[in-house]
Protein backbone atom coordinates (compact mmCIF):
# COMPACT_ATOMS: atom_id res chain seq x y z
CA UNK A 1 0.00 0.00 0.00
CA UNK A 2 0.82 3.75 -0.68
CA UNK A 3 0.11 6.96 0.65
CA UNK A 4 -2.22 10.15 -0.02
CA UNK A 5 0.28 12.30 -0.80
CA UNK A 6 -0.27 15.93 -0.90
CA UNK A 7 2.24 18.91 -3.35
CA UNK A 8 1.37 22.12 -2.76
CA UNK A 9 3.02 25.02 -4.98
CA UNK A 10 3.27 22.92 -8.01
CA UNK A 11 3.91 25.76 -10.47
CA UNK A 12 6.78 26.61 -8.58
CA UNK A 13 10.48 25.68 -9.81
CA UNK A 14 10.40 23.65 -5.85
CA UNK A 15 7.08 22.29 -6.16
CA UNK A 16 7.34 21.03 -10.18
CA UNK A 17 10.38 19.59 -9.08
CA UNK A 18 8.97 17.88 -6.09
CA UNK A 19 6.68 15.64 -8.50
CA UNK A 20 9.65 15.14 -10.90
CA UNK A 21 11.58 13.11 -7.59
CA UNK A 22 8.73 11.56 -6.52
CA UNK A 23 8.46 10.34 -9.99
CA UNK A 24 12.10 9.39 -10.23
CA UNK A 25 12.10 7.81 -6.97
CA UNK A 26 8.81 5.97 -7.27
CA UNK A 27 7.47 7.02 -3.96
CA UNK A 28 4.44 4.83 -3.05
CA UNK A 29 1.21 6.92 -3.73
CA UNK A 30 -2.21 5.60 -3.57
CA UNK A 31 -3.46 9.14 -4.56
CA UNK A 32 -1.70 12.38 -5.42
CA UNK A 33 -3.20 16.05 -5.23
CA UNK A 34 -1.56 18.72 -6.99
CA UNK A 35 -2.48 22.25 -5.11
CA UNK A 36 -1.76 25.80 -6.18
CA UNK A 37 -3.52 29.39 -5.88
CA UNK A 38 -6.74 29.83 -7.84
CA UNK A 39 -5.33 31.67 -10.40
CA UNK A 40 -3.70 28.33 -11.48
CA UNK A 41 -6.57 26.12 -10.49
CA UNK A 42 -7.45 23.45 -13.81
CA UNK A 43 -4.25 23.88 -14.79
CA UNK A 44 -2.95 20.47 -15.76
CA UNK A 45 0.99 19.46 -13.93
CA UNK A 46 3.10 16.50 -15.17
CA UNK A 47 3.73 13.68 -12.83
CA UNK A 48 7.66 13.30 -14.10
CA UNK A 49 8.10 11.92 -16.90
CA UNK A 50 5.45 8.68 -16.08
CA UNK A 51 3.20 10.64 -19.35
CA UNK A 52 0.64 11.13 -15.76
CA UNK A 53 -1.08 14.89 -15.52
CA UNK A 54 -3.01 15.95 -12.41
CA UNK A 55 -5.24 18.68 -12.47
CA UNK A 56 -4.27 21.23 -9.86
CA UNK A 57 -7.16 22.21 -7.26
CA UNK A 58 -7.26 25.41 -5.43
CA UNK A 59 -5.63 25.17 -1.96
CA UNK A 60 -8.22 27.30 -0.79
CA UNK A 61 -10.97 24.75 -0.99
CA UNK A 62 -9.03 21.77 -0.24
CA UNK A 63 -10.12 19.45 2.49
CA UNK A 64 -7.02 17.80 3.77
CA UNK A 65 -8.70 15.11 5.87
CA UNK A 66 -8.01 11.88 5.45
CA UNK A 67 -4.70 12.46 3.92
CA UNK A 68 -1.29 11.35 5.13
CA UNK A 69 1.53 13.90 4.17
CA UNK A 70 1.90 17.03 2.34
CA UNK A 71 5.19 18.60 0.77
CA UNK A 72 4.31 22.59 1.00
CA UNK A 73 6.64 24.84 -1.64
CA UNK A 74 3.89 27.96 -1.31
CA UNK A 75 6.25 30.08 0.73
CA UNK A 76 5.99 31.58 4.19
CA UNK A 77 3.04 33.34 4.20
CA UNK A 78 0.78 31.20 2.80
CA UNK A 79 2.24 28.02 4.96
CA UNK A 80 1.43 30.52 7.76
CA UNK A 81 -2.39 29.97 6.70
CA UNK A 82 -2.27 26.35 5.50
CA UNK A 83 0.33 24.39 7.08
CA UNK A 84 -1.81 24.70 10.82
CA UNK A 85 -4.88 23.65 9.00
CA UNK A 86 -3.65 20.58 7.33
CA UNK A 87 -1.50 19.39 10.28
CA UNK A 88 -5.02 19.95 12.77
CA UNK A 89 -6.77 17.90 9.79
CA UNK A 90 -4.16 14.68 10.36
CA UNK A 91 -1.97 15.59 7.12
CA UNK A 92 1.69 15.63 8.53
CA UNK A 93 3.37 18.78 6.47
CA UNK A 94 6.60 18.89 5.29
CA UNK A 95 7.78 22.33 4.78
CA UNK A 96 10.16 24.13 2.51
CA UNK A 97 9.73 27.98 3.58
CA UNK A 98 11.43 29.48 6.75
CA UNK A 99 8.55 29.57 8.57
CA UNK A 100 8.95 26.78 11.02
CA UNK A 101 12.53 25.93 10.77
CA UNK A 102 13.69 27.32 14.02
CA UNK A 103 10.55 26.56 16.23
CA UNK A 104 11.69 24.22 18.85
CA UNK A 105 8.40 21.63 18.30
CA UNK A 106 9.48 21.15 14.47
CA UNK A 107 11.78 18.86 13.39
CA UNK A 108 14.15 20.38 10.78
CA UNK A 109 15.12 17.90 8.91
CA UNK A 110 18.38 16.29 6.34
CA UNK A 111 17.31 12.36 6.67
CA UNK A 112 21.76 11.78 6.11
CA UNK A 113 22.01 14.08 9.40
CA UNK A 114 19.73 14.04 12.12
CA UNK A 115 16.94 11.30 10.77
CA UNK A 116 16.11 10.72 14.71
CA UNK A 117 15.01 14.08 14.75
CA UNK A 118 12.12 13.31 13.14
CA UNK A 119 10.97 11.27 15.55
CA UNK A 120 9.45 14.58 17.06
CA UNK A 121 7.15 15.51 14.37
CA UNK A 122 4.01 14.61 16.38
CA UNK A 123 4.03 17.97 18.92
CA UNK A 124 2.87 19.73 15.73
CA UNK A 125 2.50 17.47 12.81
CA UNK A 126 4.50 19.87 10.89
CA UNK A 127 8.79 18.78 9.60
CA UNK A 128 10.60 21.83 7.95
CA UNK A 129 13.24 21.31 4.68
CA UNK A 130 16.07 23.66 6.04
CA UNK A 131 17.42 26.42 3.34
CA UNK A 132 19.41 25.13 0.37
CA UNK A 133 22.69 26.50 0.89
CA UNK A 134 22.39 24.40 4.12
CA UNK A 135 21.47 21.81 3.88
CA UNK A 136 24.35 20.52 1.19
CA UNK A 137 26.78 21.94 3.68
CA UNK A 138 25.50 19.74 6.55
CA UNK A 139 25.63 16.79 4.28
CA UNK A 140 29.41 17.40 3.56
CA UNK A 141 29.90 18.53 6.94
CA UNK A 142 28.24 15.44 8.80
CA UNK A 143 30.70 12.50 8.35
CA UNK A 144 33.85 14.80 9.47
CA UNK A 145 32.06 15.73 12.32
CA UNK A 146 31.57 12.66 13.65
CA UNK A 147 35.57 11.76 12.99
CA UNK A 148 36.74 14.39 13.84
CA UNK A 149 34.09 17.02 15.80
CA UNK A 150 33.78 20.25 13.53
CA UNK A 151 34.17 23.46 16.20
CA UNK A 152 34.26 25.90 13.68
CA UNK A 153 33.37 26.41 9.78
CA UNK A 154 33.84 29.59 7.41
CA UNK A 155 31.72 29.10 4.35
CA UNK A 156 31.76 31.38 1.68
CA UNK A 157 28.59 30.87 -0.93
CA UNK A 158 27.90 30.76 -4.89
CA UNK A 159 24.51 30.83 -4.98
CA UNK A 160 22.40 30.33 -8.52
CA UNK A 161 19.50 32.44 -9.52
CA UNK A 162 17.04 29.68 -9.47
CA UNK A 163 17.41 30.03 -5.38
CA UNK A 164 15.30 33.37 -6.48
CA UNK A 165 12.56 31.35 -8.38
CA UNK A 166 11.96 31.67 -11.74
CA UNK A 167 11.97 35.56 -11.49
CA UNK A 168 15.28 35.54 -10.73
CA UNK A 169 16.52 32.69 -13.60
CA UNK A 170 14.34 35.45 -15.77
CA UNK A 171 16.28 38.36 -15.25
CA UNK A 172 19.83 36.59 -15.38
CA UNK A 173 18.47 35.23 -19.03
CA UNK A 174 17.05 38.69 -19.98
CA UNK A 175 19.71 40.49 -18.75
CA UNK A 176 21.89 38.54 -20.96
CA UNK A 177 20.68 38.82 -23.72
CA UNK A 178 19.84 42.49 -23.38
CA UNK A 179 23.82 43.22 -22.73
CA UNK A 180 24.31 41.34 -26.09
CA UNK A 181 22.35 43.32 -28.39
CA UNK A 182 22.78 46.35 -26.06
CA UNK A 183 20.02 46.68 -24.63
CA UNK A 184 19.28 48.00 -21.09
CA UNK A 185 20.16 45.71 -18.34
CA UNK A 186 18.31 47.01 -15.54
CA UNK A 187 17.90 45.12 -12.13
CA UNK A 188 14.38 44.08 -11.26
CA UNK A 189 14.62 41.02 -8.91
CA UNK A 190 18.32 41.41 -7.72
CA UNK A 191 19.80 44.70 -6.03
CA UNK A 192 22.19 44.97 -9.10
CA UNK A 193 22.49 42.95 -12.12
CA UNK A 194 23.13 39.71 -12.06
CA UNK A 195 24.52 38.76 -15.45
CA UNK A 196 28.43 38.63 -15.71
CA UNK A 197 28.39 39.90 -11.75
CA UNK A 198 28.11 38.56 -8.60
CA UNK A 199 26.08 40.23 -5.83
CA UNK A 200 27.60 39.67 -2.00
CA UNK A 201 23.86 39.90 -0.86
CA UNK A 202 21.18 37.41 -0.52
CA UNK A 203 17.66 38.34 1.77
CA UNK A 204 17.51 41.08 3.93
CA UNK A 205 20.38 42.92 6.14
CA UNK A 206 20.50 42.55 9.75
CA UNK A 207 21.41 44.59 12.46
CA UNK A 208 25.12 43.25 12.64
CA UNK A 209 25.47 43.88 9.14
CA UNK A 210 24.87 39.85 7.91
CA UNK A 211 22.22 39.25 5.92
CA UNK A 212 19.18 36.35 7.07
CA UNK A 213 20.45 33.96 4.09
CA UNK A 214 23.60 33.77 6.43
CA UNK A 215 22.11 34.02 9.53
CA UNK A 216 20.09 31.03 8.45
CA UNK A 217 22.72 29.11 8.20
CA UNK A 218 24.62 29.62 11.02
CA UNK A 219 21.61 28.70 13.16
CA UNK A 220 20.35 25.70 10.79
CA UNK A 221 23.68 24.06 11.17
CA UNK A 222 23.65 24.75 14.66
CA UNK A 223 20.18 23.17 14.98
CA UNK A 224 20.60 19.94 12.61
CA UNK A 225 24.09 19.03 13.29
CA UNK A 226 25.56 20.28 16.79
CA UNK A 227 24.38 23.83 18.53
CA UNK A 228 28.30 24.02 19.94
CA UNK A 229 29.95 24.41 16.35
CA UNK A 230 30.56 28.16 15.49
CA UNK A 231 29.68 28.94 12.60
CA UNK A 232 30.18 32.06 9.88
CA UNK A 233 28.87 32.79 6.18
CA UNK A 234 29.20 35.07 3.66
CA UNK A 235 26.58 34.48 0.58
CA UNK A 236 26.59 35.39 -2.90
CA UNK A 237 24.74 35.32 -5.59
CA UNK A 238 26.48 34.39 -9.13
CA UNK A 239 25.28 34.31 -12.59
CA UNK A 240 24.78 30.44 -12.52
CA UNK A 241 21.09 29.39 -13.40
CA UNK A 242 20.89 25.60 -11.07
CA UNK A 243 23.41 24.78 -8.77
CA UNK A 244 24.77 26.02 -5.60
CA UNK A 245 28.44 25.83 -4.56
CA UNK A 246 29.98 26.68 -1.53
CA UNK A 247 33.94 26.86 -0.29
CA UNK A 248 33.68 25.54 3.08
CA UNK A 249 37.02 26.07 5.91
CA UNK A 250 36.87 23.88 8.77
CA UNK A 251 38.06 23.94 12.07
CA UNK A 252 38.14 20.13 14.26
CA UNK A 253 39.12 19.28 17.66
CA UNK A 254 40.64 16.19 16.82
CA UNK A 255 43.56 15.65 13.66
CA UNK A 256 42.32 14.69 10.10
CA UNK A 257 44.11 14.20 7.12
CA UNK A 258 42.97 15.42 4.05
CA UNK A 259 43.83 11.56 2.68
CA UNK A 260 41.37 10.27 5.62
CA UNK A 261 38.51 13.18 4.94
CA UNK A 262 38.49 11.72 1.40
CA UNK A 263 37.63 7.91 2.77
CA UNK A 264 35.56 8.76 4.65
CA UNK A 265 33.83 11.30 2.34
CA UNK A 266 33.70 8.83 0.02
CA UNK A 267 31.39 6.48 1.63
CA UNK A 268 29.09 8.76 3.14
CA UNK A 269 25.50 9.05 2.52
CA UNK A 270 24.28 11.18 -0.12
CA UNK A 271 28.39 12.38 -1.16
CA UNK A 272 29.73 11.91 -4.60
CA UNK A 273 33.67 12.56 -4.13
CA UNK A 274 35.10 14.36 -7.16
CA UNK A 275 38.42 14.51 -6.34
CA UNK A 276 41.45 14.49 -8.71
CA UNK A 277 44.12 17.21 -8.18
CA UNK A 278 44.32 17.48 -12.20
CA UNK A 279 42.52 20.15 -14.38
CA UNK A 280 38.64 19.35 -13.90
CA UNK A 281 39.11 16.74 -11.39
CA UNK A 282 36.33 18.58 -9.72
CA UNK A 283 32.70 19.27 -9.73
CA UNK A 284 30.91 22.37 -10.68
CA UNK A 285 27.43 23.18 -10.87
CA UNK A 286 26.89 22.03 -14.10
CA UNK A 287 27.84 18.37 -13.32
CA UNK A 288 25.50 18.41 -10.28
CA UNK A 289 22.10 19.54 -12.20
CA UNK A 290 19.32 16.78 -11.96
CA UNK A 291 21.39 14.79 -9.66
CA UNK A 292 20.59 13.52 -6.17
CA UNK A 293 24.30 13.82 -4.88
CA UNK A 294 25.67 16.27 -2.53
CA UNK A 295 29.17 16.79 -4.85
CA UNK A 296 32.30 17.61 -2.77
CA UNK A 297 35.92 18.51 -4.32
CA UNK A 298 39.51 19.50 -3.44
CA UNK A 299 39.63 18.39 -0.09
CA UNK A 300 43.15 19.58 1.56
CA UNK A 301 44.34 20.19 4.98
CA UNK A 302 44.81 23.91 6.17
CA UNK A 303 47.98 24.36 7.72
CA UNK A 304 47.17 27.78 9.39
CA UNK A 305 44.68 26.04 11.68
CA UNK A 306 45.92 23.18 14.24
CA UNK A 307 43.39 20.67 12.72
CA UNK A 308 41.88 22.90 9.57
CA UNK A 309 40.01 21.45 6.35
CA UNK A 310 39.00 23.20 3.21
CA UNK A 311 36.46 21.50 0.46
CA UNK A 312 34.52 22.80 -2.47
CA UNK A 313 30.99 21.67 -2.42
CA UNK A 314 28.22 21.69 -5.08
CA UNK A 315 24.68 20.72 -5.11
CA UNK A 316 21.62 20.82 -7.24
CA UNK A 317 19.69 23.48 -5.28
CA UNK A 318 16.60 22.98 -6.86
CA UNK A 319 16.86 18.99 -5.75
CA UNK A 320 18.85 18.29 -2.70
CA UNK A 321 18.43 21.87 -1.38
CA UNK A 322 14.89 21.92 -1.60
CA UNK A 323 12.82 18.95 -3.47
CA UNK A 324 14.64 16.10 -3.16
CA UNK A 325 15.16 16.76 1.03
CA UNK A 326 11.58 16.90 1.18
CA UNK A 327 11.04 13.93 -0.56
CA UNK A 328 13.67 12.36 1.25
CA UNK A 329 11.74 13.38 4.60
CA UNK A 330 8.62 12.34 3.28
CA UNK A 331 10.65 8.51 2.61
CA UNK A 332 11.99 8.71 6.02
CA UNK A 333 8.52 9.77 7.86
CA UNK A 334 6.97 6.64 5.69
CA UNK A 335 9.74 4.05 7.02
CA UNK A 336 9.58 5.29 10.76
CA UNK A 337 6.25 6.58 11.17
CA UNK A 338 3.38 5.83 8.38
CA UNK A 339 4.11 2.23 7.54
CA UNK A 340 1.27 0.82 5.66
CA UNK A 341 0.12 -3.07 5.34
Amino acid sequence: MGYRVVVAGATGNVGREMLNILAEREFPIDDLAVLASSRSAGEMADFGETGKQYKIQNIEHFDPAGWDMALFAIGSEATAVYAPKFAAAGCTVIDNSSLYRMDPDVPLIVPEVNPEAIDGYRAKNIIANPNCSTAQMVVALKPIHDAAKITRVVVATYQSVSGAGKAGMDELFEQSRNIFVGDSAEPKKFTKQIAFNVIPHIDSFLDDGSTKEEWKMVVETKKILDPKIKVTATCVRVPVFVGHSEAINIEMENELSAEDAQKILREAPGIMLVDKREDGGYATPIECVGDFATYVSRVREDSTVENGLALWCVSDNLRKGAALNAVQIAELLGRRHLKKD
